[in-house]
């Protein structure tokens, strides 16, 4: 199977963090110059920036239009949250609301969040793989969960960066294969869309 080229691996990363310095928000940045190396461009979509009154869908925006657009056509989402309630903010809640119900299908997914203490590494499984499960993306095998003694004056440990690079060597080829498949397909004569990979 060959490789993506630049062009056609395209990594979109969504910060559900109302803070621009959160943790969550520096793991999500490492994860997208982490894809970058492989090849991927990248491009970080800050919910917290976008208008208010257009996320809750009371009025379309702009700013809202050109993310959804971003997403519709990554081929990899990164997902980014700090645990609120046990569970992921409200900002990436209402965002995901906006997408169709198959707006992340043939898409690869990593899932990221921070957390005050391990008691909430579940929250990976029990709330972002669930989400993304909903809109028809395919998750990484591997989340990144990161507590604030994983972070030194605000830099990740080497733990958890290891954790990055094995979630985005998972998603790139996670990716490859999506895209391998639509190929065969298309080679075929046969719909692309809605593609099954096995992994």
């Amino acid at each position: 199977m060959g490789h993506m080229n630049v062009n056609t691996l395209n990594a979109v990363g969504i910060s559900g963090s109302p803070s621009a310095r959160s943790k969550s928000r520096t793991l999500l940045e490492h994860t997208l110059a982490t894809l970058g190396e492989r090849g991927a461009s990248t491009r970080l979509i800050d919910l917290a920036s976008l208008p208010a009154d257009a996320l809750l869908g009371r009025q379309r925006a702009a700013e809202v239009d050109d993310a959804l657009a971003h997403v519709r056509e990554a081929s990899i989402i990164v997902a980014s949250t700090p645990v609120y309630r046990a569970t992921y903010s409200g900002l990436l809640k209402v965002f995901f609301d906006l997408l169709p119900i198959d707006g992340l299908v043939d898409k690869t997914a990593i899932g990221i969040a921070t957390g005050g203490s391990p008691s909430h590494l579940l929250v990976i499984d029990h709330g972002l793989r669930p989400l993304f499960s909903s809109v028809g993306a395919i998750t990484t095998p591997t989340g990144v969960y990161g507590t604030d003694s994983a972070f030194e004056n605000g830099v990740p440990h080497h733990s958890l960066v290891a954790r990055i690079e094995q979630a985005a060597t998972e998603a790139v080829t996670l990716a490859e294969r999506v895209h391998a498949a639509h190929a065969a397909h298309a080679s075929a004569g046969l719909p692309t869309s809605s593609t099954l990979v096995e992994s």
